[in-house]
């Protein structure tokens, strides 16, 4: 059946401009939104992320060192100070001289009276010269001689008075001389035994503790004027002068500060509830802004509660709990020479570990 002369004179649709690519038209007008998008998408996912993670917590520390405080034991006024401040030392380094005249004149003093000592003691370790032995029994045959005089004057005037020719008082002037001469003769031999004999034992002791006593006082003074110099106990680093040349000293006044930069650690003083879980041995890093804000691995050595100032509370009077403060001693696991005391150190403790 034929189709009705309407149908055929309808007009067919126009071809499409450009090879039919209508659909592709309205592609770039979509890319914009696209991007518009994704950017709000990643804000709030950045913004989800920072409201929802923990906020960092940065505790500040201090590096510290083991410093020692070098004292005068002897006073004085300070002749030389042959080291400066940030200079290493070696352990025994001179590192303040005092000048005291007064100890250096009684040291030679001392050695004066030893010497005195000293020949006191050699001559009763040699004994008696001798010519004084010589002499002391001269003396002695002299009294022998004297005694033998008077013996023979006594005998003959007690035979003149028993014959009435001579008195009593001769005879007793006699009987006088003859005793006096037998107590001469008692000296001068006690004498010559001395001489022969020489110093007793009990002289030869107290001469060699005369000696020793010298001695000990030479080496008293000595030890005075050996702390007149002020060394380094051990090889460290010249922290602080405290004194300058010429002033005046006593003992005890630290002369000079040193550091031993070979003990080195990181101090922290943290409230009681940051400690939780700390332990000796634990390991984490600090950054240290002085060296470039360079990451130093530490190690806790040292958990220690700090001094309470305040009375203690049995219960709480406020809004919170009173916390106490402990101190923190982490020492680096890995030397780092170019450490220094007073430096800052800092981590954010939440994530330490």
């Amino acid at each position: 059946m034929d189709m009705p002369s309407s149908d055929k004179n309808i007009p067919s649709p126009p071809a499409a401009p450009n090879g039919g690519q209508e659909t592709n038209a309205h592609s770039p007008a979509r890319t914009p939104a696209v991007i518009v998008g994704v950017v709000a998408v990643a804000v709030v996912a950045l913004s989800v992320f920072y409201l929802l993670r923990p906020e960092p917590l940065l505790v500040q520390g201090e590096v510290d060192a083991t410093r020692l405080d070098i004292a005068a034991r002897v006073d004085g006024r300070v002749k030389e100070i042959p080291v400066q401040r940030g200079q290493n030392v070696a352990a025994g380094a001179v590192l303040v001289q005092i000048d005291n005249p007064e100890t250096l004149a009684k040291h030679e003093q001392m050695k004066a009276a030893k010497a005195v000592a000293d020949a006191q003691l050699a001559n009763v370790l040699v004994g008696t010269r001798v010519e004084v032995i010589a002499a002391r029994k001269a003396e002695m045959e002299r009294a022998q001689a004297a005694l033998l005089l008077a013996q023979k004057t006594f005998d003959r005037t007690r035979t003149l008075t028993e014959q009435g020719n001579a008195p009593q008082a001769r005879l007793d002037q006699a009987t006088d001389a003859l005793h006096e001469s037998e107590r001469a003769v008692d000296q001068a031999k006690s004498a010559y035994e001395q001489a022969v004999n020489g110093y007793t034992k009990e002289e030869r002791a107290i001469a060699a503790t005369s000696v020793e006593k010298a001695s000990a006082d030479i080496q008293s003074v000595q030890s005075i004027i050996d702390q007149l110099a002020v060394y380094a106990p051990v090889a460290s680093q010249v922290y602080q002068r405290n004194v300058e040349p010429g002033e005046y000293v006593s003992p005890g006044v630290p002369l000079v500060t040193l550091i031993d930069l070979t003990d080195v650690w990181v101090h922290f003083d943290l409230r009681e509830d940051l400690i939780k879980g700390l332990k000796i041995g634990d390991r984490f890093d600090v950054r240290i802004p002085a060296l470039a804000d360079r990451a130093v691995t530490v190690e806790v050595k040292l958990i220690a509660t700090k001094g309470e100032y305040a009375s203690w509370r049995a219960t709480r009077a406020s809004g919170d709990f009173d916390l106490r403060t402990f101190s923190i001693r982490a020492y680096p696991v890995q030397s780092v020479p170019e450490l220094r005391p007073g430096m800052s150190a800092y981590l954010d403790w939440r994530s330490r570990q």
